[in-house]
């Protein structure tokens, strides 16, 4: 079974992330971090959708065509050029 299009939105001005959390953007790449339900640790996966005000929050579709939501930095964490824009973002802190 496939999905149909997915609407973007665009994040709310007041949904920024504490200084914990992952601030991921729609289509950055991410690895589950721990193995999830039917998603393997490690596994490669892309986000779909940003939101939350209090607790930033994501949901990724994984390379495995899983697709999950209420993810967060215990669960997810940024690969490729988001973990060097995130680590760059970091060192300018």
């Amino acid at each position: 079974m496939q999905n149909g299009p997915v609407t973007f939105w665009k994040p709310h001005a007041l949904a920024k992330p504490h200084a914990d959390q992952l601030d991921l953007r729609v289509g950055d790449r991410v690895t589950a971090k721990s193995g999830l339900q039917d998603v393997p640790e490690g596994t490669g996966g892309r986000v779909l959708l940003a939101n939350g005000f209090n607790w930033q929050r994501y949901r990724v579709l994984f390379n495995n065509g899983i697709e999950l939501g209420d993810l967060d930095g215990r669960q997810i964490i940024p690969a490729g050029k988001t973990a060097k824009r995130l680590a760059k973002a970091a060192a300018k802190r």
